[in-house]
C-alpha cells in the first residue's frame, strides 16, 4: 500500500480514469484521465460545477455508472491494491455498501416509498453482514440514535414521506454506515436542504469520521461547505483535475483562475467591509470533443498563446498541483 507526505497509507487510488457516454449528440468526454489518492481517515473535497465530472469520476470509481450509454474506458482504481474496475458484478456489490458506502444527492430518489425505514436500513446488514432479523433491529436503533434521530424505536416502522428532508438524509447517513465502511462518499448530501440542515449534516459527517475512523470524499459544487470539512481538495472542470491542494493551501493561495473564480463567488466572512462577489462569466463546454487547448480559456480573465495547449497537473507549491500555464500567484506565465 502507498504511503504519501503525510504519513498516512492510501486507502483509494484512482489512476488515469477515461468515462465516455455515447448519446445521440455524439461522444461525451465526461472524465478525461483523473488520477487522485485518498489516505485512510482524510476527507478529500470535490469541487466544481455541475457537468464538471466529480459525479461521474465516483460513480464510476464504483461501477454505478449506467453502461450504455456509460463506458469506462480505461483508468485504474485500486481499493486496497484490488481494481475496483476489474471485480465482476458480485464482488463490486460487496464493495459497495459493505466498505464503501454512499450517500446520494435527493434522500427521496434513493429511499424506497413503500418500505419502512426498519427495513431498509436493517438490508445492509442482513445482506452483507449476515445478521438476523433481530439483530438487524437492535443495530438499525444504534444506527439512527447515532445520526441523531430522536426516539429511533418509534421512527423502525415509519416511511420516508414521514420524515423532514434533513431526518431523510441522516437516514441515508446511517444506511451508508451500516456496515462500518472505510470511505463514505458523500455526493452533494446537502443541496436540498436549507442552509441550517445543511450545517448539522455536515457536522454529523465531521463527528461520525473521527468517531468511527473513516476516509470521506465530499462531492460539492460548494467551496464554503468544504473550507471547515476537508482535509485536502481537488477542483473539476470539463473532467479534468484542475487544481489539488491541502484546504488551507488552497483558500490562502488558489492558483487556477477557474479556482479564483469559485472563491470569488463565495461571500467571506472575514472582510472589513462591503463585498462584491463576481461570478464566473460564460458555461462549461459541451465536452462533445475532447479539449485540445485548456478548457477553461474560452472563460478565463489571464489567457493567452500557451493556453491553445492543455496545460498537465504541474507542482506549484509543497503538496499543491495546478494545470495552468500562468502564473497566477506572480502574474506572468509559468514555465513547465
Amino acid at each position: 500500500m502507498n504511503s504519501n507526505h503525510n504519513g498516512r497509507p492510501s486507502i483509494l487510488k484512482v489512476e488515469d480514469l477515461v468515462t465516455r457516454f455515447k448519446t445521440p449528440e455524439g461522444i461525451v468526454y465526461a472524465v478525461n484521465g483523473v488520477s487522485f489518492e485518498l489516505k485512510e481517515g482524510e476527507t478529500l473535497g470535490v469541487v466544481g460545477e455541475s457537468g464538471c465530472g466529480k459525479s461521474v469520476t465516483v460513480l464510476s470509481v464504483l461501477q454505478l455508472i449506467p453502461r450504455p450509454p456509460g463506458q469506462i474506458v480505461g483508468g485504474k482504481a485500486l481499493f486496497h491494491d484490488a481494481d475496483l474496475l476489474k471485480m465482476n458484478p458480485d464482488e463490486i456489490r460487496h464493495v459497495r455498501g459493505a466498505q464503501i458506502g454512499m450517500i446520494f444527492q435527493d434522500p427521496m430518489t434513493s429511499l424506497n416509498p413503500v418500505i419502512n425505514i426498519g427495513n431498509q436500513v436493517a438490508e445492509p446488514l442482513i445482506l452483507h453482514l449476515g445478521l438476523s432479523k433481530k439483530e438487524a433491529e437492535k443495530r438499525v436503533i444504534d444506527l439512527l440514535s447515532l445520526v441523531g434521530i430522536p426516539e429511533p424505536k418509534k421512527r423502525l416502522g415509519q416511511f420516508p414521506h414521514q420524515f423532514s428532508g434533513g431526518m431523510r438524509q441522516r437516514v441515508m447517513i446511517a444506511m451508508a454506515l451500516a456496515c462500518n465502511p472505510q470511505i463514505l462518499i458523500a455526493d452533494e448530501p446537502t443541496t436540498a436542504l436549507d442552509v441550517t440542515i445543511q450545517a448539522q449534516i455536515v457536522e454529523l459527517v465531521k463527528k461520525l469520521r473521527i468517531e468511527l475512523g473513516m476516509a470521506v470524499i465530499w462531492i460539492t459544487h460548494d467551496l464554503g461547505i468544504i473550507a471547515g470539512l476537508a482535509q485536502r481538495v481537488i477542483v473539476m472542470y470539463a473532467g479534468y483535475i484542475v487544481e489539488e491542494a491541502g484546504v488551507k493551501e488552497l483558500y490562502a493561495n488558489p492558483n487556477h483562475p477557474y479556482t479564483l473564480g469559485l472563491l470569488h463567488s463565495l461571500p467571506r466572512m472575514d472582510a472589513s467591509g462591503p463585498q462584491r462577489l463576481t461570478d464566473i462569466p460564460g458555461l462549461p463546454p459541451m465536452l462533445l470533443r475532447q479539449p485540445v487547448a485548456c478548457p477553461f480559456s474560452v472563460r478565463c480573465p489571464y489567457v493567452f498563446d500557451r493556453c491553445k495547449e492543455n496545460p498537465p497537473l504541474m507542482e506549484v507549491g509543497e503538496g499543491h498541483r495546478s494545470a495552468c500555464w500562468w502564473d497566477v500567484m506572480k502574474g506572468g506565465p509559468r514555465h513547465a
